[in-house]
């Protein structure tokens, strides 16, 4: 019995160094892919903004425009 258990200790100790290096490797692309997923929300505020804006932009035009009044 107590060969059995010294014979499985190193294996445990592979698996779990296993698990550390997919945990890293797990935490990187959680990473990555939260930085991919700021920029994207970024570039749609930025985008979102600019349409704001054209709206805004065309409704003042409407609004100035007065060749119905004539």
């Amino acid at each position: 019995m107590v060969n059995d258990i010294d014979d499985d200790f190193p294996e445990e100790l592979n698996s779990n160094d296993e698990s550390l290096e997919n945990t890293d490797t797990n935490i990187e692309s959680s990473t990555l892919a939260n930085k991919k997923a700021q920029e994207q929300a970024q570039k749609n505020l930025l985008a979102r903004k600019r349409i704001d804006e054209l709206m805004e932009k065309k409704r003042l035009k409407d609004l100035l425009d007065d060749s119905e009044d004539w």
